[in-house]
């Protein structure tokens, strides 16, 4: 079975090789027809400590690294700073 990928924004980066990624989803209500956003929180493995907050990454599931850490980074783009 192929491993999930999900793409979202890194919300925290305080901890060392571990960044929170925040994975919104869009959905339409069962009954009421209306478009519903959605969002989870993952802990990620980042090796390099390379990514901050407001990074858009793409990470995949793993095996279990830690008490919360099940996913690990795959790529991302670095935000643009002025």
């Amino acid at each position: 079975m192929p491993k999930r990928i999900l793409q979202g924004v890194v919300v925290s980066d305080k901890q060392d090789k571990t960044i929170v990624v925040r994975v919104d989803r869009r959905f339409t209500h069962p009954i009421y027809k209306k478009t519903i956003r959605r969002s989870k929180n993952y802990h990620a493995h980042d090796e390099n400590n390379e990514f901050k907050a407001g990074d858009t990454v793409r990470i995949e599931e793993s095996k279990p690294l830690s008490k919360l850490k099940r996913w690990t980074v795959v790529q991302g783009e670095k935000t643009k700073t002025a």
